[in-house]
C-alpha cells in the first residue's frame, strides 16, 4: 500500500480506524482483480481500470460508496456522462453488513463484465 493511502487509513482514530480498514479488507477480498488507489483525496477502489467503489469519512460520518463508471454507460451526442453513485453510512460500532457489500460489488462487476462483453460482440459486428 503506498504511503497516503496508509495514512489515510492511520490518520482517523478508533472506532472509525479499523472499520475503514475492514471495509478495505472486505471490498479487496470479493475478487482478486480489484486494485485499491488514492483519487479525489480518499480511497477508491476498481476492477480493470473502471471504478468500483470508495470509502470517505466526512465529519464524523463513515461513507461506503458504490460506483457505476461512466465509461460503461450509453452516450448520446451532447450528453456529458458522470459516474453515479450509490452511497450508505456506517456505523463503526455495529455489525458490518458484510453480506451485502459482497453483493453490491459483485452485482457491480458483473455489470462490468457485461458491458464489456457487449462492447467486444458490438467491435465484432461492424
Amino acid at each position: 500500500m503506498n504511503v497516503e493511502l496508509e495514512d489515510y487509513y492511520l490518520k482517523h482514530p478508533e472506532p472509525f480506524q479499523g472499520c475503514l480498514l475492514a471495509l478495505k479488507q472486505m471490498i479487496m477480498n470479493v475478487d482478486d482483480l480489484i486494485t485499491h488507489e488514492r483519487k479525489y483525496q480518499i480511497p477508491f477502489f476498481c476492477y480493470k481500470g473502471l471504478k468500483l467503489a470508495f470509502l470517505w469519512m466526512n465529519r464524523k460520518k463513515l461513507i461506503l460508496g458504490f460506483v457505476t463508471d461512466k465509461k460503461i454507460l450509453p452516450s448520446a451526442t451532447g450528453v456529458k456522462l458522470k459516474d453515479w453513485h450509490e452511497m450508505i453510512q456506517i456505523d463503526p460500532n455495529a455489525d458490518l453488513p458484510k453480506e451485502m457489500i459482497a453483493a453490491k460489488i459483485q452485482e457491480q462487476i458483473s455489470r462490468y463484465e457485461t458491458a464489456r462483453k457487449d462492447s467486444i460482440t458490438a467491435e465484432k459486428q461492424q
